[in-house]
């Protein structure tokens, strides 16, 4: 892919699970129990560890530049769960 080359290029590769996460992640999952057992039987990891780990491969330069679309859709969907947080617990001034 050329995005593979422009991350190579700015001395940033991915790892093969990596990878693997950016092509689990294009998937849609109708309900969140079938999402999290595919977490543990595809990487070994629990929920928490795993989306740690996919936070930190939303915010790198080498994913963004291997898959663009699917990194700005997951740094979208998550300003949209934070803003959603914050509304939720900073008082309104009403």
């Amino acid at each position: 892919m050329p995005g593979d080359r422009t991350a190579q290029a700015e001395g940033q590769t991915l790892s093969e699970r990596d990878v693997r996460i950016l092509k689990f992640e294009r998937s849609w999952w109708r309900h969140a129990g079938q999402k999290e057992s595919a977490i543990r039987k595809e990487f070994g990891l629990s929920s928490a560890r795993y989306y740690q780990v996919l936070s930190a491969l939303i915010d790198s330069p080498a994913a963004l530049a291997h898959d663009p679309m699917l990194i700005n859709r997951l740094q979208r969907m998550r300003d949209e769960r934070l803003a959603a947080r914050s509304a939720r617990l900073l008082p309104h001034d009403d």
